[in-house]
């Protein structure tokens, strides 16, 4: 018994060192794709890609013509792949991209609206008339961003083509004219040992 105590002892460190999990830290924008599924480097990449191209067309000589930033909402990017895919990650990359191109401007999307509305209406009560932000003097947003998530899958056992599509338009919101209309395409193959996906 005394002998079998002692090997579990002995053996006891290399169980918990197998058991363990190793972490090491990366570059934010390097590229690791471990399930072959969407992940933040596709997020970056369709996002910055599409926004390039987006601010390179003829819709936005208009509005420097005019010598004016146009002003930009985010909409709703919906998801409409097989996959859970965080959309607000993926459009807050097109906010920034856009944003920090200097040639929009951007006002808040309807949820951050409603939190600054009630944080005005919480100001006309308890701040003073000098610091309080008025009601009803908030920048209207000249053009619209939308967008869809697609996939398509074709598999064989344990092999998979994974398509992705990312289509975004750029409308007008007083007239409703399409702006400028971006796609944007990824092709993966992915082999796994199980055979779902």
């Amino acid at each position: 018994m005394r002998r079998l105590n002692k090997t579990l002892l002995l053996l006891l460190p290399l169980i918990y060192a197998g058991c363990t999990t190793k972490v090491s830290r990366v570059q934010s924008d390097s590229t690791i794709d471990l399930t072959g599924k969407w992940n933040d480097t596709d997020s970056r990449l369709v996002a910055e890609e599409m926004i390039k191209d987006c601010l390179a067309q003829r819709w936005l000589y208009k509005w420097e013509a005019e010598n004016k930033r146009p002003t930009v909402i985010i909409g709703k990017v919906v998801n409409k792949s097989h996959e859970h895919i965080s959309v607000e990650t993926f459009t807050k990359d097109m906010e920034r991209a856009l944003l920090n191109s200097g040639k929009v401007n951007f006002v808040a999307t309807k949820t951050e609206r409603e939190q600054l509305r009630e944080e005005k209406a919480d100001m006309e009560e308890n701040a003073s008339a000098r610091t309080a932000k008025s009601i009803g003097e908030e920048t209207g947003a000249d053009l619209m961003l939308i967008g869809t998530l697609n996939t398509i899958v074709d598999q064989e056992g344990n092999k998979a083509v994974v398509y992705y599509q990312t289509n975004l338009e750029l409308i007008e919101i007083e007239s409703n004219q399409k702006v400028w209309i971006g796609e944007k395409k990824i092709k993966k193959f992915v082999e796994r040992a199980k055979t779902t996906f």
